[in-house]
């Protein structure tokens, strides 16, 4: 006989009821529930909570210190824990469920994050690199035209269906929090798209790929698939090879220099972030520090302008 089950605890129930609540009402995405679930599985199997009562501030406190304590966890994730229980002892209260306060769990300060960028010789060249008439020169360009146009994220351009309106020069997206905004695609974006959809119509064969706008190829460049993002990682990182760029090249620097190239060109911080599709401004100012050097560059040409005529 099969071995039965173990009941579960108080908690372990109230956490899957919370798991639902974000599926249905808070409308995550599955991949933010299943963090929140493993986040919080790990603290109540090392910690034994087994009712909200039991989850008190010398628990939680432990529970840090050993996260803490971890060889290799990055304080981030380790801000991901404290960011899941805080969230859950929420939704606790809302339930009138006598907890530990939210207010309690402090977040650990993190440095602030850095992002990378191409120099714009380098992305000029990167665009520039698929050359040929072949299915994979046209979907490689058409790709990388379309990232650096539109800002998308990489699972963002991977659902991208087949038939979008290229006419009107936006498309609405379906991203993170399965929000919807409008994206705007450049006049060299649509041309290379264009040429890219008509050789893959000559080519056929899109199989379960038809109604997906970009494919995966096989060495022999014949249509496999929907495109992945893996094999989209792979055709940024060989087109950067192509065009002698030596750093390591990944999709999510085209999406950096979209937002970069807008705001050295003087587009506002809001702007920007509804573009692409940030929940709070505060992820979109981590772009902020790379104008710096075209700041640097106003200040020398305007400052102080009239004491250098006298």
């Amino acid at each position: 006989m099969p071995e039965k089950e173990r009941p579960r605890t108080e908690i372990e129930r109230l956490l899957q009821d919370y798991l639902n609540y974000l599926e249905i009402e808070k409308n995550r995405s599955p991949r933010t529930s299943e963090n929140y679930k493993h986040y919080l599985n790990e603290f109540l199997k090392s910690t034994k909570v087994s009712s909200p009562a039991g989850i008190t501030d010398g628990v939680v406190r432990e529970f840090r210190v050993a996260l803490a304590r971890r060889e290799g966890l990055k304080r981030v994730t380790q801000g991901y824990y404290a960011i899941a229980l805080r969230n859950f002892l929420k939704y606790l209260a809302k339930r009138d469920i006598k907890t530990l306060s939210a207010e309690k769990i402090e977040l650990p300060k993190v440095p602030g994050r850095q992002i990378d960028t191409l120099e714009y010789g380098d992305l000029e060249r990167l665009l520039a690199a698929p050359k040929g008439d072949s299915l994979r020169d046209l979907r490689d360009k058409a790709v990388l035209e379309m990232f650096f146009s539109t800002g998308l994220r990489l699972a963002e351009l991977c659902a991208l269906g087949r038939g979008i309106d290229l006419k009107r020069g936006e498309l609405s997206v379906r991203g993170k929090g399965d929000k919807l905004r409008v994206v705007f695609v450049s006049d060299s974006a649509r041309d290379a798209v264009q040429r890219y959809l008509a050789a893959r119509a000559r080519a056929g064969g899109a199989g379960d790929a038809e109604d997906k706008l970009f494919v995966s190829l096989d060495r022999l460049g014949r249509v496999i698939g929907p495109i992945t993002p893996r094999a989209v990682q792979r055709l940024v990182a060989a087109r950067a090879t192509q065009a002698g760029i030596p750093n390591h090249i990944h999709a999510h620097l085209l999406r950096h220099s979209f937002a970069t190239d807008l705001l050295v060109n003087g587009a506002d911080l809001r702007s920007v972030q509804e573009l692409l599709g940030h929940a709070n401004i505060s992820t979109t100012q981590v772009y902020t520090h790379l104008t710096n050097n075209q700041l640097r560059d106003v200040h020398k040409a305007f400052h102080g302008a009239r004491r250098k005529e006298g």
